[in-house]
C-alpha cells in the first residue's frame, strides 16, 4: 500500500496554513461560514488549475471522479458547483491578492543572489509590460471593450533576474498601459524597463525623481534638441549617443532635465532603435542589452 503524499498534497504543503488562515481572519472571509472555508475554496481552484480544467464544471466533475482520493488531497467531501461559484463571487480577492504577495516573497528569498541576465549587474531590473487577454461579451458582460468585443488587460512587473513577478494587476481593456504605474513602487537604483506605450514625460521624470532608472525607446514624433554628443562605438552598433533636452512646452513643463538618448542598430534584427534613459553612466551597448531582455 502506498503510504505517500499525493503530489497536490505536497504542493499544497509548501503553503503555510497558519499563515493563510491569518489572511482570511484579516478580510473576515470565513465570517459566518459553516462547512466551505476558504481554504477548501483554494484548494478547489488550485486543483482546477494544476490539472488545467477549462470551467467550474469541469472542477467540480473531475473532484467528483477523484471522490475517493479528495480526504488525502486535503479537500473532503464534494460541494456542488453553485458553492464554488457562489464563493468565488460574494468573498473578497484581497485574501488571495495577499497570499500571491506573500508567495512572491517567499521565491524572491529562494532566488536571491541568482540572475539569468547576460548583463552583469548589481541593480535590480525589471520589465514592466501589459497585454490583452479577449474575453467573450456576451459571457463577460462586464468586460466591455468595444462594442462586439470584451476584454481585460494584465499588466505585469517582472523581475529580469529571477524571471519572478514583482507586481500584477488586472484592468478593463480600455485602461492605458501608464494608468498601471500608479501602483507600482519605484526602487532606488533599479532599472525599469518599459516599451514605447508607457512614453509619459510626467511618470518618467517620477521615475528620476525616485532615484530609480529607466530604459525605453522614443516615440518617431519625438521633438528633442541635442545637448551634448559623447563618444560612441559605432563598429558595436552605437550610431549615437546624446543628452538632449525636450522642445515641446507641455514636454519640457513635465521633464525640465535632460534625458540620454542612444541610436543603436542592431544587427541580428538589422533594425535600428532608438533608446531613451536617464542613466549616464552605464554603456550604451549595455543599454540595449538590457532593452533586449524585456
Amino acid at each position: 500500500m502506498n503510504q505517500g503524499k499525493y503530489i497536490f498534497s505536497q504542493l499544497m504543503s509548501l503553503i503555510s496554513h497558519k499563515q493563510f488562515q491569518t489572511l482570511v481572519h484579516r478580510c473576515k472571509g470565513d465570517y459566518k461560514v459553516k462547512d466551505f472555508s476558504c481554504w477548501k475554496q483554494y484548494l478547489c481552484m488550485a486543483f482546477g488549475q494544476l490539472t488545467h480544467r477549462e470551467s467550474l464544471s469541469d472542477t467540480m466533475l473531475c473532484l467528483k471522479a477523484n471522490a475517493d482520493k479528495l480526504y488525502h488531497l486535503g479537500i473532503g467531501d464534494v460541494d456542488a458547483k453553485s458553492t464554488l461559484s457562489t464563493a468565488n463571487e460574494n468573498r473578497s480577492y484581497l485574501i488571495y491578492y495577499d497570499l500571491s504577495m506573500l508567495l512572491i516573497q517567499q521565491a524572491e528569498q529562494l532566488y536571491l543572489g541568482n540572475s539569468d541576465l547576460e548583463v552583469d549587474l548589481d541593480n535590480n531590473v525589471f520589465a514592466i509590460d501589459a497585454t490583452m487577454i479577449d474575453l467573450c461579451l456576451s459571457t463577460f458582460y462586464w468586460a466591455t471593450f468595444r462594442s462586439t468585443k470584451g476584454g481585460i488587460k494584465l499588466h505585469t512587473q517582472l523581475d529580469l533576474k529571477t524571471s519572478i513577478p514583482e507586481f500584477i494587476y488586472f484592468s478593463t481593456a480600455s485602461v492605458h498601459n501608464v494608468k498601471a504605474l500608479n501602483f507600482i513602487f519605484f526602487e532606488a537604483n533599479s532599472f525599469y524597463i518599459m516599451d514605447r506605450g508607457y512614453i509619459d514625460y510626467k511618470w518618467l521624470y517620477k521615475i528620476d525623481c525616485c532615484e530609480a532608472f529607466y530604459i525605453t525607446r522614443a516615440k518617431d514624433n519625438m521633438n528633442c534638441r541635442r545637448v551634448k554628443s559623447y563618444p560612441c562605438d559605432k563598429p558595436g552598433g552605437v550610431l549615437c549617443d546624446q543628452s538632449v533636452l525636450l522642445n515641446n512646452y507641455y514636454a519640457a513643463r513635465d521633464y525640465p532635465k535632460k534625458i540620454r538618448r542612444i541610436k543603436f542598430y542592431d544587427p541580428e534584427s538589422g533594425k535600428t532603435f532608438i533608446f531613451l534613459t536617464n542613466n549616464f553612466h552605464l554603456k550604451a551597448p549595455k543599454v540595449a542589452q538590457l532593452y533586449k531582455h524585456r
